[in-house]
């Protein structure tokens, strides 16, 4: 797995860190109903994550202010899913002569529950109950932010037959979220006195750690850390994660003696 949001090397969609890539795994139910037509049901588990001091180069101006902010992330996320599978070659034999390489587009609907933690002295503590942008106190009208939420999962994939009932394949897929926190990284900084806890200011800005050893001129330079208002995360778009990796599937013998794929 992995993720585009505010913790990401460039500020562009398409950008993302492989060295941020966490691990997934998932099983799935899939029902083909036409030649072409398959239904897929799926439950998963895997993990993102993000780091500015890993990520963003403080050598360039354009991502200097992400190094510096050092914030960092990672996140556990359970997903339920239910996708339509669309076959780009149709078989209309038996399960038994279906094509040697099959690629496919997929799309449907997902629920899942996320819980972004960082670590503080050792340990990993959860983001959402502490507020970080003042949603705890209803800083500017913001209101804690939901654990479950939904996405649209979308993507493509191959499969390839192994034998008669045994197939692997290689599948991507982007999950389309409709939350901007997934690594708890939003808005702007809400100010220490619209954070509820000290557990909840020392989270919320980290700046001071990447400061450290920093010419006075560059502090200066990237100051405002923390100070409320000022800008800790952008808020324009949805987070959005990807789960791609290979799949190992066993076709169950079907109670027909030559069933058709009809």
């Amino acid at each position: 797995m992995n993720y585009f949001g505010d913790l990401v090397p460039k500020t562009s969609f398409t950008s993302l860190r492989f060295g941020a890539t966490r691990p997934n795994l998932g099983f799935s139910y899939m029902h083909r109903f036409s030649p072409r037509l398959s239904g897929r049901g799926a439950l998963s588990y895997g993990r993102i994550s993000g780091a500015d001091n890993l990520s963003a180069d403080k050598a360039d101006n354009d991502a200097a202010y992400r190094y510096y902010r050092n914030l960092s992330f990672r996140n556990d996320i359970v997903e339920v899913s239910g996708v339509a599978i669309i076959d780009l070659f149709e078989n209309r034999g038996t399960y038994l002569k279906r094509r040697e390489f099959a690629p496919y587009v997929f799309g449907g609907i997902a629920a899942f529950y996320h819980n972004p933690k960082a670590e503080l002295n050792g340990e990993y503590v959860s983001l959402q109950p502490l507020g970080t942008e003042g949603q705890q106190k209803g800083y500017l009208g913001r209101s804690p932010y939901s654990r479950f939420q939904f996405a649209v999962p979308f993507g493509a994939g191959i499969r390839y037959k192994l034998d008669r009932q045994y197939d692997i394949g290689f599948e991507i897929g982007w999950r389309k979220t409709f939350t901007d926190y997934i690594d708890d990284v939003s808005t702007t900084y809400a100010g220490d006195a619209n954070l509820p806890s000290a557990q909840a200011i020392a989270l919320a800005d980290r700046s001071a750690e990447a400061l450290i050893g920093v010419s006075a001129a560059d502090k200066a330079k990237y100051s405002g850390y923390g100070e409320a208002t000022q800008k800790r995360g952008t808020d324009n778009e949805a987070d959005w994660y990807i789960v791609s990796g290979f799949n190992f599937s066993y076709i169950l013998t079907p109670k027909q003696k030559s069933p058709k794929f009809r």
